[in-house]
């Protein structure tokens, strides 16, 4: 048979008429029998494998390409089989429903998968951090992230208050120069399982007072009558941040942190390569 252009056409022919789909190395043993394609590659099997991936139905990632002509079928022992999208086939499992092993990832999937592990780490440790800190401290810390996150006139609108106004409001931002639209802060420094109830949110919100907007912050969570509390409310915008959504925007604003090092993630620019002038 004569060589084809690229892989991802060797790939089309091999699963042509693959209707219970192969797996990547049944893929590149079939390409190299069948004399379809000339590998210059030095791991070629992994060009197989990438190919298939990078052009696969619901895996993404940094380099995955939103031309998608491959989809899972099956899994057996770990390994995935691939077969062309047809919509009239039905034989194929949901990508979100299989945890790939690293066999089975490129490279490229595994520094996601890997950095999203380190992301929930640095999370973990950021929240245990924070309840080791003084509540004045805490207080500080969120009145400067939201003021990092846009919130305020500039980098001095944020007020800590602390137990010095009535009704327990730990933070004024004040959104114009004048101070005529203002949000309130309540920060909550508490354990794990120490969740806020909606009792808090109630009180949070008759320290509001004639203020519209208000943020709640804590290192723990909510209750369900909190959150539906807060959600009902008509007269008020009230913002409810736990634990864990609070470690995330202290990673997006890089507060608490400094930056160690970075990595690039590059991917061939097909356009370039396919100048031919």
């Amino acid at each position: 048979m004569e060589n084809v252009r690229t892989i991802i056409e060797a790939i089309t022919i091999v699963l042509q008429d693959e209707k219970d789909g192969l797996s990547y190395q049944q893929v590149y043993k079939k390409i190299i029998d069948s004399h379809l394609y000339e590998f210059g590659a030095k791991d070629p099997k992994a060009a197989v494998q990438a190919k298939l991936r990078t052009h696969c139905q619901g895996l993404e990632f940094p380099t995955a390409s939103p031309i998608k002509y491959f989809k899972i079928s099956k899994r057996i022992n770990k390994s995935n089989y691939y077969i062309l999208i047809d919509e009239n086939i039905e034989n194929h499992v949901e990508c979100k429903e299989i945890e790939d092993t690293e066999e089975e990832m490129i490279p490229e999937e595994k520094i996601k998968s890997s950095y999203e592990k380190y992301l929930e780490d640095l999370k973990s440790k950021i929240i245990d951090k924070v309840r080791e800190c003084h509540p004045s401290f805490f207080e500080r810390m969120v009145v400067d992230l939201l003021i990092k996150m846009g919130y305020g006139h500039n980098d001095k609108s944020g007020q800590v208050i602390g137990k010095s106004h009535d009704g327990g409001i730990d933070g004024i931002i004040s959104e114009d120069k004048l101070g005529l639209s203002l949000i309130y802060v309540q920060a909550k420094r508490y354990a794990a399982g120490n969740n806020i109830g909606s009792h808090e949110i109630q009180a949070f919100v008759g320290a509001m007072k004639n203020v519209q907007k208000g943020v709640f912050i804590t290192t723990s969570t909510y209750t369900k009558e909190a959150k539906l509390f807060a959600n009902e409310q008509q007269q008020k915008s009230l913002k409810l941040i736990d634990g864990t959504s609070l470690a995330e925007l202290m990673i997006r604003y890089g507060t608490g942190l400094e930056s160690v090092e970075q990595y690039r993630i590059y991917k061939i620019n097909e356009d370039y390569f396919a100048d031919e002038g």
